[in-house]
């Protein structure tokens, strides 16, 4: 990234203000296999993910590991690294601990691209709620919802070391 604070154009109000940010892909799209920031997997699971997942290693969510991102578009391979735009966040709680997630893209999704996504996350958080009372960890499971770029960046904290422990058990 470049030494200019992504929030210099959070406000923006074009599409062309949207900020950029370098995402790592833990699971390309259409992958089974969910892997956390360290590349190491967490479950796999019976149903292909729609979408590109990864993190941004510039930032820690609110869970405490790297803050989460969707990259909407085209299959990217495991552990890529793609710079792109950040046209909003959908805030997920999982066990009782919100974290957002960046939706990314070459362009800003359609509205029908956005529901898609909202969909995605409500049907989710219905799967984690059932892995994790078969896991015995207990705690609500909600997707919140459609949040602004700023709104989740302003949740998250710079990464300030080089490798972060997640504070939980994911």
């Amino acid at each position: 990234m470049s030494a200019q604070s992504p929030f210099a154009c959070l406000p923006g109000t074009g599409d062309d203000e949207a900020p950029e940010f370098e995402v790592i892909i833990e699971v390309p799209r259409g992958g089974f296999v969910k892997r956390g920031s360290s590349l190491a997997v967490d479950f796999v699971s019976p149903l292909p993910c729609p979408y590109n997942y990864g993190a941004i290693p510039a930032y820690i969510g609110m869970e405490g590991d790297l803050l989460d991102a969707v990259v909407l578009g085209p299959r990217l391979a495991l552990g890529s690294v793609v710079r792109v735009r950040a046209w909003g966040a959908v805030t997920l709680t999982d066990r009782g601990m919100s974290d957002d997630k960046l939706i990314c893209g070459a362009r800003p999704p359609s509205p029908r691209e956005r529901e898609r996504v909202l969909r995605f996350f409500r049907f989710y958080a219905r799967c984690k709620m059932l892995l994790n009372l078969w896991r015995g960890r207990p705690g609500r499971n909600a997707c919140e919802g459609w949040i602004t770029t700023a709104e989740a960046i302003a949740r998250a904290r710079p990464r300030a070391d080089a490798s972060p422990a997640p504070l939980v058990d994911f």
